[in-house]
């Protein structure tokens, strides 16, 4: 995880053969979610954590 983010809660939710990650920054409240293969939740959850990272650039640039 990158330690410049801060907090973040990271929820999983698993339907059938898929995971849904949600990245939720705990100071700002802004949350992402990525979806991918159940059997990729590493990979699934580091595409979160991007996305989160990118939403948070964006709000900061605004």
């Amino acid at each position: 995880m990158n330690p410049e983010l801060g907090e973040v809660i990271i929820e999983k939710v698993r339907n059938g053969a898929f995971l849904k990650v949600s990245a939720i920054h705990v100071a700002t409240g802004l949350e992402v979610s990525a979806v991918g293969p159940v059997h990729e939740p590493h990979g699934v959850e580091r595409v979160a954590i991007a996305k989160l990272t990118r939403a948070l650039e964006q709000s900061r640039s605004r």
